[in-house]
């Protein structure tokens, strides 16, 4: 007969106290604690509470100059202490996300050969194909409820990189759990090595990846195909995939594909767009105008432009309802070979691209097509540098009292422009807000505080909702509503500041709440399988939560006295 459940405690050893990351507490382990557990003696005398622990990391961080240094040892924390990890980010988020992601993760993921020391996902190979199943059998834990899965050709706006993307999917569960509290063991990253096109990564001599051109056609969809069914028959239909950083040919695609099979969503297309739609929301408020008062001009036409074109189209159409045909029209987008346009010359208008060619004469020169059909909103999305020129900064300002001027691009280096750049050319009349953060800005007697339109405001709230509702398939509506719902939690003060998203310091309370309407809308569209259905879907939620405490938990089993 096997043991009943309350002996398995007994399994876990003092030492595994030491060593599992998901159990230590270091010297903050009480005398009784290392008496009790065998361990007395191999840790010094001192103990410590978790806020004197919290204290000594923080110092130790900013003893560093480098980002990259203070990356790896935030991962060389939660390879040795993870709750003391969660507890460190969440609530030093505005100091620590851009270590742990954008945009120093940008530059780990270029340097992964260098810096890999101990395995924290999946590497789920092409030459695996027919096995893949048996690979996720591998991983420790059974309980998975959350996938982040890359496969490294669009790495950020730094390209293809191969298996060393993954530094992406393991920054962004990090960031589901320090900012949405969804338990770190129920997550799982994972890079598909289908192999890189980049000669000097195979050639690399610390390249961790497979050294072969990337798969393509057949081979690779059956292969997608087979991880997406392996994932479902090992953890469930409700099992949550979060696709990342796919390359633009194959991330429509494959969300095109999945989207109604599998609980799935693309943060690159939906997540961005979500965000980008709450700042814009948010910059209505600060403009005194309606959407469809608005014309928007995308510099670029990849995955994330079109995703937050369509949701923009998306939001005319539902808050504002007017036809989705005329929404469309407000609407341009400029890729390499200039504007979309009907029957261009060039071609190059993909299925993704279609519903915003317009007739119009073909242009190419960005000054030109902001004279011509002269927008009042600007969103850089293409990873092009410094392409919002001081010029077209001023162009801007000069057509519109308050201009709107988005540069989403990750990491820094790749921004459109700079928040100072953008301030100083308009006249402090700018509208901002940009991917990866930019310091405070001081001029034309106010003090600017750019807001960041970072996915961390969308994804972990969002992706909590849907865990916990039990979604099965992720409509489009989820990523409008969580934009409306942020949106309306930036306050006058932000927006007084040039704050078009409520502080950092907030984003977990932020998380709760977007998580909760999409719990509320969820069971009112009929998507949700979790029964019964939670009277208070926010108390609900709460109750889900990860702990990071360690007053809350003894290592010790629990005893009971007798009556």
């Amino acid at each position: 007969m096997a043991p009943p459940p309350s002996a398995q405690p007994a399994k876990i050893t003092g030492i595994d106290n030491l060593r599992d990351p998901r159990l230590a507490k270091g010297m903050a382990t009480t005398i009784e604690e290392r008496q009790l557990l065998g361990i007395h003696g191999l840790l010094p005398a001192r103990v410590k509470s978790q806020a004197e622990q919290i204290s000594h990391c923080m110092r130790n961080i900013r003893r560093l100059s480098d980002p990259l240094d203070k990356y790896i040892y935030m991962m060389d924390l939660l390879e040795r202490n993870e709750r003391l990890f969660y507890k460190l980010l969440s609530e030093n988020t505005e100091e620590l996300m851009p270590v742990v992601y954008t945009p120093t993760v940008g530059e780990a993921c270029q340097k992964y050969g260098y810096i890999y020391r101990k395995p924290q996902g999946l590497f789920i190979t092409i030459k695996d194909k027919g096995h893949v199943i048996d690979v996720l059998r591998n991983w420790p834990r059974n309980d998975v409820k959350a996938i982040c899965v890359t496969d490294g050709e669009r790495i950020l706006g730094l390209g293809d990189l191969g298996a060393q993307g993954m530094g992406i999917p393991v920054g962004k569960l990090a960031l589901y759990t320090a900012l949405a509290d969804i338990p770190p063991y129920q997550t799982l990253p994972i890079v598909l090595d289908v192999g890189t096109n980049r000669d000097e990564l195979r050639e690399d001599e610390d390249y961790i990846g497979l050294r072969q051109k990337r798969a393509t056609g057949p081979e690779y969809d059956e292969f997608i195909d087979e991880f997406m069914q392996a994932v479902v028959t090992l953890y469930g239909q409700d099992t949550l995939i979060q696709f990342e950083d796919f390359g633009k040919n194959n991330a429509f695609r494959l969300l095109e594909k999945y989207r109604d099979k599998y609980c799935t969503f693309n943060d690159d297309i939906q997540g961005t767009a979500s965000v980008a739609l709450a700042g814009i929301l948010a910059a209505l408020k600060a403009s005194g105008r309606h959407l469809t008062d608005h014309t928007f001009l995308f510099q670029g036409a990849g995955q994330a432009a079109v995703g937050i074109a369509l949701l923009i189209a998306m939001a005319m159409e539902k808050r504002e309802g007017i036809p989705r045909e005329e929404a469309l029209k407000h609407i341009w987008l400029r890729d390499s070979r200039g504007l979309v346009v009907k029957n261009r010359p060039d071609g190059g208008i993909s299925e993704p691209k279609e519903p915003f060619a317009h007739e119009h004469e073909p242009v190419t020169d960005l000054m030109e097509i902001i004279r011509d059909i002269k927008p009042t909103c600007i969103i850089g999305a293409a990873a092009i540098p410094n392409v919002f020129t001081p010029e077209v900064i001023k162009e801007m300002a000069t057509l519109n009292e308050r201009p709107i001027i988005f540069a989403l691009s990750n990491p820094t280096s790749q921004a459109e422009c700079t928040a100072e750049a953008a301030y100083t050319h308009s006249e402090g009349r700018a509208i901002f807000a940009s991917g990866s953060p930019f310091p405070v800005f001081e001029g034309f007697g106010k003090t600017f505080e750019p807001g960041q339109g970072n996915n961390a405001y969308i994804f972990p709230g969002a992706s909590l909702g849907v865990i916990c509702a039990g979604i099965r398939h992720i409509h489009e509506s989820v990523f409008l509503f969580a934009a409306e719902g942020l949106a309306n939690l930036v306050t006058e003060e932000d927006l007084a500041l040039g704050r078009m998203y409520p502080p950092l310091s907030k984003i977990k309370e932020i998380s709760i709440k977007i998580a909760t309407k999409v719990a509320e809308e969820a069971y009112k569209d009929g998507m949700a399988s979790t029964y019964p259905e939670p009277e208070d879907k926010e108390a609900f939620i709460r109750s889900k939560l990860y702990n990071y405490e360690y007053d809350d938990q003894s290592p010790l089993p629990a005893s009971y006295p007798w009556v």
